[in-house]
């Protein structure tokens, strides 16, 4: 008895020893048209395993670069697409730039600097103090979420007068919101969190 472990390893084993051993056999069919109708049935024959491929998009040009994988590149036919090439598929992704910043305090991240560099750039008017006060809270979430026990309203003052250079302040009688397990009451986070 011969174990499958035994045998040649498949190049694609979703689709099993059976049609991995007709593409064996469609390659060494000497006759090109024949080799084409038999290299068709094949797709046809993939497509009717898995059914759900024909949801992707580009399903076909998917099965018939499959069918070239499975040949080893080596079954000589008229594709009706252009086949990915080996390179391609070998060829590792270039590295990604990791953003690296200089955050000045980490627990209100990147992105909040960033906003506060553009707050201070506004002319001031009503539009400048909206934002300054939904930046404040965003800052008091933020500092709740990193530490509880080192979460304090004046620091968080003093922080958005670092940030913005003492041009976005905060009025005396202005009220942060409160913040509840990480979020402001009345979003839908908040509220599932009672639920349960």
């Amino acid at each position: 008895m011969i174990y499958n472990t035994q045998r040649e390893k498949l190049v694609l084993p979703e689709y099993g020893r059976t049609i991995q051993e007709m593409v064996d056999i469609c390659v060494k069919i000497e006759d090109r048209a024949e080799r084409q109708r038999c290299a068709e049935s094949i797709v046809s024959i993939m497509t009717t395993m898995n059914p759900n491929v024909q949801q992707q998009p580009d399903y076909e040009h998917k099965l018939w670069d499959q069918l070239a994988i499975l040949s080893n590149y080596q079954l000589d036919i008229d594709y009706p697409f252009e086949i990915v090439k080996p390179e391609e598929i070998a060829a590792k992704p270039k590295p990604l730039k990791y953003p690296m910043h200089r955050i000045r305090y980490r627990h209100y991240g990147h992105l909040t600097e960033e906003f506060a560099r553009r707050l201070k750039e506004m002319p001031e008017g009503a539009d400048q103090k909206t934002l300054t006060s939904m930046l404040a809270n965003f800052m008091k979430r933020s500092l709740y979420n990193w530490n509880r026990d080192a979460m304090d309203e004046r620091k968080v003052r003093t922080d958005l007068e670092h940030y913005t250079d003492n041009k976005a302040t905060l009025s005396d009688d202005f009220h942060f919101a409160p913040v509840s397990n990480g979020h402001l009451p009345g979003s839908n986070a908040s509220k599932k969190k009672r639920k349960r």
